[in-house]
């Protein structure tokens, strides 16, 4: 489960790019909900890539799955917290794992952003297991994708009930 934000400034996330990413280029700093705005550097980035070739698609969000198992494992360490709520690289692939095979448009971007905030933070099974359990960059990473597949597969289900 995500603790307290640690103290770093914007100097040394700036001075550190491994910080930079994960807090999500500053997003993860904010005071309150840090998750929710850690996940909106994601919406512009998802516009960018939405119309990749789905293999291509699936091909960047892995690599940058891998980038954040590191990136979350040596800032968690680094600051000696086992899950930093600042830390928002997770959140930023969750979101994209999410819109996966989304149809276009900002009623989808929106339902999936919601969707996947409400799975990261109610967590439920197996996702509460895997925050529990799998530590280091892993843990932070796995139980945001994992709360992005069911984001995914809930609005997968919107898309085949409006038709």
């Amino acid at each position: 489960m995500a603790q307290d934000i640690a103290k770093i400034s914007w100097r040394q996330l700036l001075a550190n790019p491994i910080y930079l990413l994960a807090f999500g280029f500053g997003s993860g700093l904010a005071s309150r909900a840090p998750g929710t705005f850690g996940t909106l550097p994601a919406l512009p980035f998802y516009w960018w890539i939405q119309d990749w070739p789905l293999f291509n698609y699936v091909l960047l969000v892995l690599v940058l799955f891998l980038i954040g198992i590191w990136v979350c494992h040596v800032t968690a360490r680094d600051l000696e917290i086992k899950d930093p709520a600042g830390v928002v690289w997770d959140e930023f692939v969750g979101f994209l794992v999410t819109m996966i095979a989304a149809p276009s448009g900002w009623g989808w971007v929106l339902g999936g952003f919601i969707l996947f905030r409400l799975f990261d933070i109610w967590k439920p099974w197996p996702i509460r297991v895997l925050d529990r359990r799998v530590s280091g960059g892993l843990g932070i990473m796995l139980d945001d994708v994992v709360a992005g597949i069911f984001a995914a597969l809930v609005l997968a289900g919107f898309e085949v009930w409006i038709g």
